[in-house]
């Protein structure tokens, strides 16, 4: 199927690993010019090095800043404009609701919500100027099924689906399609991380602690690889997908215990 995706301009944040990385090389095999961000420059170099036959450029940003936007949309200038946005960028958290301060809640609310807010206000006006866009959240299945040991990673991926609806309301008229993934497991660096600890002096290895994770809660049996949630980001992004909009996409491996 041709995605018809060639020569257009995509900002992907949180490129620098895991899903991110994989959207971002599943959007150059298409033929796609990469704006990516990420906190690690090293690691954005290395992964835009090795992305061939396109035209990437980096930027080292801290989206929980108030510049962070400004400076992304400073490099997207360096390709003449976006066409699509990827707001990936984000994290799990472990706390609990009645001892985590303030200032974790707002570590949060500006990675998964604020970040997509200032993109959207830095990007979306160049978009329209080109005549349409796309506009992709990376949410998850825990913003509509929480997981208890992260509430304020459920909070906010929640906070961030409705505002991901609420501009595709605001942005449809311009021609700007926005939607959601909301991805189940993954097996992302984050994941490995937390079985690592998670079983460390244990008898158990981290490999096996994430085997039971995947036959407890995904009637697929296993954890997605980033490539497979990638593929279905790249369509979304490609006018294959144009009666998609305000939409939240699960792509679980049937995790979600309810219809929506």
């Amino acid at each position: 199927m041709d995605l018809r995706l060639t020569d257009k301009v995509a900002v992907v944040t949180g490129s620098n690993a895991g899903i991110g990385e994989a959207v971002a090389r599943g959007l150059a095999a298409e033929g796609v010019h990469l704006v990516l961000c990420g906190r690690d420059e090293d690691r954005l170099r290395a992964v835009a090095s090795s992305i061939p036959d396109v035209r990437v450029v980096t930027v080292a940003a801290d989206l929980t800043r108030p510049d962070g936007a400004a400076r992304v949309a400073a490099a997207v200038g360096e390709l003449g404009g976006a066409d699509i946005l990827i707001n990936n960028a984000g994290t799990g958290s472990d706390e609990k609701i009645l001892t985590a301060p303030d200032s974790r809640w707002q570590e949060y609310w500006e990675l998964h919500v604020m970040a997509a807010v200032r993109l959207a206000r830095e990007i979306a006006p160049g978009m329209k100027a080109r005549g349409g866009g796309v506009i992709l959240h990376n949410a998850s299945i825990c913003a509509t099924q929480p997981l208890g040991y992260e509430p304020i990673y459920n909070v906010t991926k929640a906070a961030l689906v409705m505002f991901s609806k609420c501009l595709a309301n605001e942005l449809i008229g311009d021609n700007i399609r926005v939607n959601t993934v909301n991805p189940g497991l993954v097996m992302t660096g984050d994941w490995i991380k937390t079985a690592k600890a998670l079983t460390a002096g244990t008898d158990q290895t981290w490999e096996q602690y994430l085997e039971g994770i995947a036959q407890d809660n995904a009637p697929i049996g296993r954890f997605a690889t980033p490539e497979e949630v990638a593929d279905f980001f790249v369509f979304l992004c490609s006018e294959r997908a144009a009666y998609s909009v305000g939409s939240t996409h699960y792509v679980d491996g049937g995790w979600l215990k309810v219809t929506t």
